[in-house]
């Protein structure tokens, strides 16, 4: 409960200036704290569209609750960051640019200083169609200009604020998904070869030994509201939860996300103007499927609302504990291009994959191992690719909370190191922002395989997390020395 506590003394605190820390609100020409909200609906409105997120087509006709694009800005009068949370899977690193810059150029806000994470929902279109069907090409046309829209109605939303951030424990719902299996129990990945662990195995406890990694059980916000009527103005949640699913095929859902920022809104008695915001975090190997436990059947959607009213009630608690806000809350943030070596395939393993692809003969097919023909030319295709990729991850700063951003669905591990090893006392980090790069396991999972290690899912070194891990910190660090 570090972060819910410390952050919350030290907000008090520093609001009443005694024990000799800073109050700005009471110094001479201190800055006042501004934040502007905005949601901005981004559902699609011609179809068929695909959704992507798995390995077939999942064509959608039909949107069973709206997408959004979700901003917050804040301006403590010497800084301006932008925060927009979107519902689709992975929002392309080229689209996030465009959107950026359409923003900037309205608002003023630098392209720097703007951050855009993805909530990870199964259930949306892609970002990344130019060309092809009219459908998928116009919906990445509404998805841009939603972004941009979202941070410009928060910028001229701006108005006296005050903020503070907590968390609270919401344990049952998130599981690790890559497990240790029973001997003899672990099947063929499609390089044919057997790994250590296997991801979404069996729940049967015939099949199950032990999770492979551990979760992370907080919900962790930030609370913003009016500085003169302390109303709730917005608040940005943190989960490290995948999804949960359960979206009927062929529609468009928000998934949790959506239902959590609906609810939040009567949980805080927040006014048409309030907005919820629910952001993914490390959660590359953590799911909703609870293991060991025998879970009665669910009808759709009945899992995502279950999710989400309790995700809503943790924010609440979390929000409770707050001792105060804050309305001259330091703003920070720095952003990094970090340049990874792309995995490349070995000769042999170019030589392997060309083989399955070469097997014509549908009976011979069906004894190759399960995906083998989608993994063949997933290695083909990194073997034809750039050595290197850029990425950017960011830190910010506002008052005693950090946010990490991650251009990756990062593993549980990374995020509670970055939490444990932060300066500050509250943490939270947001993976699939500014960008969508695949999957970013530790050094130590990679030699265990699964699904989240292999070529094409996983398309960068293997110690990528470490040289993140520390950026960040170097950045935190950064920002915590501005004090």
């Amino acid at each position: 409960m570090r972060c819910t506590l410390l952050f919350a003394v030290l907000f008090s605190f520093g609001s009443l200036g005694v024990l000799g820390l800073p109050a700005r609100a009471a110094d001479s020409g201190a800055s006042v704290l501004r934040a502007g909200a905005a949601a901005v609906d981004i559902s699609p409105t011609e179809f068929p569209v695909n959704m992507p997120g798995g390995f077939d087509a999942n064509m959608a006709d039909q949107v069973h609750d709206p997408l959004f694009a979700r901003g917050l800005v804040l301006d403590d009068g010497t800084t301006t960051l932008g925060i927009v949370v979107v519902d689709n899977l992975g929002v392309a690193q080229e689209a996030l640019d465009e959107a950026k810059a359409q923003a900037s150029q309205r608002c003023g806000i630098p392209v720097d200083r703007m951050l855009v994470a993805a909530t990870h929902t199964h259930s949306a279109p892609p970002s990344y169609v130019k060309e092809g069907p009219e459908p998928a090409v116009a919906y990445r046309k509404i998805l841009l200009a939603g972004i941009a829209d979202a941070f410009v109605q928060a910028h001229a939303a701006l108005r006296p604020a005050a903020v503070g951030a907590a968390a609270h424990p919401l344990p049952e719902e998130v599981f690790n998904r890559r497990w240790f299996l029973k001997p003899g129990k672990i099947t063929p990945n499609p390089f044919g070869r057997l790994d250590q662990v296997e991801m979404n195995p069996s729940t049967s406890a015939d099949v199950l030994d032990r999770p492979a990694g551990p979760t992370d059980p907080d919900v962790t916000i930030l609370s913003v509201q009016d500085a003169q009527s302390h109303k709730p103005l917005a608040l940005l949640a943190n989960y490290s939860l995948h999804y949960v699913g359960g979206v009927p095929a062929a529609m468009v859902s928000a998934d949790y996300f959506g239902e959590f920022a609906r609810l939040m809104r009567s949980r805080v008695r927040g006014d048409e103007r309030f907005v919820a915001i629910m952001s993914n975090g490390a959660s590359g190997d953590i799911n909703n499927i609870p293991f060991l436990v025998n879970r009665p059947p669910r009808e759709p959607f009945e899992q995502i609302r279950i999710v989400a009213q309790k995700a809503a009630d943790a924010a609440w608690h979390a929000r409770a504990s707050i001792a105060d806000h804050c309305p001259d809350a330091r703003l920070g943030m720095l952003e990094r291009q970090v340049t990874l070596q792309m995995r490349r395939p070995t000769a042999e393993q170019i030589e392997e994959a060309r083989a399955v692809l070469a097997i014509t003969d549908p009976s011979e097919r069906d004894k190759l191992p399960r995906r083998a023909t989608d993994y063949a030319y997933r290695v083909l295709n990194l073997a034809d690719v750039e050595p290197t990729l850029t990425v950017t991850v960011q830190a910010l700063r506002i008052g005693e909370l950090a946010i990490c951003a991650i251009p990756f669905e990062a593993f549980v591990e990374i995020g509670l190191d970055l939490k444990k090893r932060s300066p500050f006392p509250c943490t939270m980090v947001m993976g699939i922002a500014n960008g969508c790069n695949g999957y970013l396991p530790t050094p130590q999972q990679h030699q265990l395989g699964g699904y989240e290690t292999w070529f094409g899912t996983s398309r960068v070194q293997e110690d990528s997390s470490v040289i993140l891990t520390e950026n960040l910190l170097e950045m935190l660090a950064e920002l915590r020395s501005s004090d």
